[in-house]
């Protein structure tokens, strides 16, 4: 006689699978790699960023230093505290390009540096986290206004020599006389802010006159140059993330969660936009893989097989893994499924001790088998007892059939 060894059978995909149910979202994964070092490739070198004095970007200001240096005036880039306020001085303008970076504790000592430098201060575009700081007395008026060509409107030299700019964005206010040039809704959108000595501070409601785009246009130049161009050096500050000051003392007083909240504005938009894609299609992508597949199909079978062969197949796996705890639990719930319909009961109370028992027990009133042992009782401790449970099931079947 032959006896043939069960082929073991899995519902684990194959590594091949898996393979060819990833390989698309791997190449997609891929290409998108791949087209992001082409593009940091390409972008790279003289790129630097948004308002810098080396980028030949749109929102670059190389044309801006370019024409300072034209005219003596030699710009420095730095991008920490210490360097800035080292370098003011009364033959020193130092340009703040986004002032709004600034902790609080970095705006004090930046205020504390520059109040009586006797140099010149341009502040690009200061918002309400540093307007109060680095401006006292001055104050923000909401909402921001429309970047558009405006008449000067006031008696600052520099203003009145160029004319017409494009100058819009934030507007400012303040009790003190000072030069408010440009206004917007009567609220100024440039405002010199005069210190002691020869010092100023000058505040830029927006930086799209020193952009390479737009310097060309308007009386745009003729006023950067007049504003940056009015000392021999300029200091070009870039505030940096990598600023030792960023994280000293930020939140001695209170301030760290002003420091805190403004985390995202250190991040290139781009980024937060390719942050924002790569949700969206990993959405799309999860609403692909969890698709509806239809209702079931009903598929005949290529053989016929019996019942008692796949009763026999599971005892088989029940013997296998040892388990008489699944396999009691099974031989009970289907017998007193069975003896329910036979006493009609409700298929729901069939589970239920109280109402089964006393319907077998009043069907065979004269039994003398232990009827919460057996249809509700323990695990057998082995097999021949799991083979009795079974027999002893069946007979309890048979007398409830007959009675």
């Amino acid at each position: 006689m032959t006896t043939t060894a069960d082929s073991p059978t899995t519902v684990s995909p194959s590594p091949r699978q898996l393979w060819h149910r990833a390989r698309g979202i791997l190449l997609v994964l891929g290409i998108l790699l791949v087209a992001g070092l082409v593009i940091g490739a390409l972008r790279s070198g003289d790129q630097h960023g948004h308002l810098d004095p080396r980028s030949y970007d749109r929102n670059g200001s190389r044309a801006t230093a370019e024409l300072l240096k034209d005219r003596g005036v030699d710009t420095r880039v730095v991008s920490t505290l210490a360097e800035a306020t080292t370098a003011t001085g009364p033959d020193t303008t130092l340009l703040v390009a986004s002032p709004n970076l600034l902790t609080p504790a970095q705006q004090r000592q930046l205020r504390a540096a520059t109040a009586e430098s006797g140099g010149r201060t341009v502040l690009v575009a200061p918002g309400p986290p540093s307007v109060p700081t680095l401006a006292p007395g001055v104050r923000t008026e909401a909402p921001s206004a429309p970047v558009a060509t405006r008449e000067p409107r006031c008696a600052l030299p520099a203003a009145t020599t160029a004319g017409t700019a494009e100058l819009g964005g934030i507007r400012y206010s303040t009790d003190a006389a000072h030069d408010a040039c440009y206004p917007v809704d009567g609220r100024p959108s440039l405002l010199r802010l005069t210190a002691p000595g020869n010092g100023d501070t000058v505040l830029l409601g927006a930086p799209d006159l020193l952009h390479n785009e737009r310097l060309a246009q308007q009386g745009n130049a003729s006023l950067a140059l007049q504003l940056l161009g009015s000392r021999p050096h300029l200091v070009w500050y870039l505030p940096s993330l990598s600023d030792a000051s960023a994280a000293d003392g930020s939140g001695s007083d209170g301030d760290s969660s002003d420091a805190a909240g403004g985390f995202l504005s250190h991040i290139p938009q781009g980024w937060l936009w390719g942050a924002l894609q790569l949700a969206l299609a990993a959405v799309l992508a999860a609403l692909w893989r969890a698709r509806r597949l239809g209702p079931l199909v009903t598929e005949r079978l290529p053989v016929a097989i019996r019942a008692s062969e796949t009763t026999e197949g599971r005892a088989r796996l029940y013997l296998k893994s040892n388990a008489r705890d699944r396999a009691a639990a099974t031989l009970r719930s289907a017998s007193r499924a069975r003896l329910s319909s036979l006493l009609s009961l409700p298929t729901a109370q069939s589970d239920s001790s109280d109402a089964l028992l006393p319907a077998v027990a009043a069907r065979l009133p004269g039994t003398s088998r232990d009827l919460v042992s057996l249809l509700f009782g323990p695990t057998p401790s082995d097999d021949a007892g799991l083979i009795r449970l079974a027999d002893e099931l069946d007979a309890l079947e048979r007398e409830v059939r007959a009675s």
